[in-house]
Order: structure tokens, then sequence, then C-alpha cells
């Protein structure tokens, strides 16, 4: 099993107490989880996540096999395209982007040639819905969650495109889902790091109506409890744990291994 929503670093709007990969790395012996997909969560706030990219590839080089980087490409920055290639050649396995920080619209043109690109490459786009509840951040948080119109737009950019969505909650992803093409939703995969379990039962119920197969697992950690996604899986109805994680494969999506 791969945790597909990870980071490491330091959050500026609350302390974070274990954001190293060594905590990470414990944290999946812990889980019984084989191997983690890795973001750089200070990135998401710089403008240019450039430095953010050295640092994550720098903190995963004695855990490879156990940990793969997730850079962070901004494709309105110059010389974007050669960051890609960069960020490939060093093993990156999928490349994060985050618009609504950025202040990207949902038809931002530089998000599709993004998304083209990486679905060119072979490696997904993970686009992070949320890092928090909206009624727990921060003032000068002001980046608001998601667009739904952003991720229908990205399904739509190209044939090839992979689109591997986190931290979203039932009504996002069936707003989204529901809104796309068979074939548009064949190229979108949700975590389930933001999705209730019992007494709600969402999971179960997307489980059921979507399909297991579009969803993976992953936790959000270390802003959110590695135990939850194990926990809602082990909660699921007897039908849908056979075998416990009922879930597509993140290394399916496809990405290129680490």
């Amino acid at each position: 099993m791969i945790d597909a929503h990870t980071f490491i670093g330091p959050y500026p709007y609350r302390h974070l107490p274990h954001p190293g990969p060594d905590a990470l790395v414990r944290v999946l012996d812990r889980e019984g989880v084989e191997s983690a997909w890795v973001g750089h969560l200070p990135s998401a706030f710089y403008r240019d996540p450039l430095a953010g990219n050295d640092a994550l590839f720098d903190a995963l080089l004695p855990y490879a096999g156990r940990l793969a980087p997730v850079p962070a490409i901004r494709p309105d920055w110059p010389q974007w395209q050669k960051s890609l290639a960069a960020a490939l050649d060093r093993g990156a396995v999928a490349v994060r982007a985050y618009p609504q920080h950025w202040g990207f619209g949902s038809g931002h043109p530089a998000m599709t040639e993004l998304a083209a690109a990486c679905g060119e490459s072979g490696v997904p786009l993970v686009l992070t819905t949320r890092f928090e509840d909206l009624r727990q951040r921060h003032a000068l948080d002001t980046a608001g969650d998601l667009p739904a119109a952003t991720v229908r737009a990205l399904a739509r950019a190209g044939p090839r495109v992979r689109l591997l969505v986190t931290a979203a909650g039932r009504a996002f992803i069936e707003e989204v889902h529901w809104g796309l093409t068979p074939d548009e939703r064949a190229r979108v995969w949700w975590d389930i790091s933001w999705i209730w379990g019992p007494p709600e039962d969402e999971l179960a119920h997307l489980l059921r109506t979507i399909g297991s197969r579009r969803f993976v697992y992953g936790s959000g950690w270390p802003l959110r409890l590695a135990q939850t996604p194990r926990a809602n899986l082990e909660l699921l109805p007897d039908e849908l744990r056979a075998p416990l994680a009922p879930l597509g494969d993140a290394a399916q999506i496809p990405a290129r291994s680490a």
C-alpha cells in the first residue's frame, strides 16, 4: 500500500511536532504502509517553489524506496518546463500544484499546460483541496479551497492527463465526478484522507456509487492523523472489506517508480 498524500516540512500557520522524513518512516512502519508520496509543505506558500523542491529531494535521498518525492511546479513561472524536466530526472513520481494559493482561476491556461505536460511525461498532477478546515484557518491564510471547476477543467485538458485530488470530501467529489463524462472520470483519482467513515459512512457510500478503483490511500500526514484512513477502512461494512483496502493502487495512476 502507498500513502499518496503526505508532506514533510513546517506549516506557516501552526506548529507541527514531527514534520521530518524520519518521523514519516516510523509512521509508515506503525501503520503497515509500504511507501509514501511526499510533498514539501512550505513550497505551497512560496512564490517560487524551486528551493523547496531542492530541499525535498535532499531530505528524501536517504529514504529512497520508501519516500518518493512529489515536487511542486508553478506553471506561470519562467522556464517552468525546465524545472519539470529536472524534477523528473531527479526521480519525481508525480507533480504537485497549488492553483488557489497562486491566485489561478478555474480556467487558467498555465494550469492546463501543466496538466498536459505531466500527462505527456507519464506522471500524475496532484491537487490539494485544502490543508485545514475553513473554521480552523489563521486569519492570514486567505487562500480558499480548490474549486471543483478547476478539477473538471483539468480533467478535460487532454486524454493523457491523470489527476490525483487530495483532501476532498464527499460533496466535492460528487460535484466533480458526476459533472464529468465517463472518459473524463477515468482521469481522476481521489485520496480518502478527508472522507468521513462512521457514523456518516460517506466512504462506504462513495465506494458503492463511484467505485473503489477511483480512490487511493492517503493520510494527509503530518497535518492529519495517519490512523484515520486506516480506521475508516477497518470500519467499512463487511462486503467492502475484502481486502482491507479495496482501493485503486496509487502506483497505477500511472506514475514513475520511485
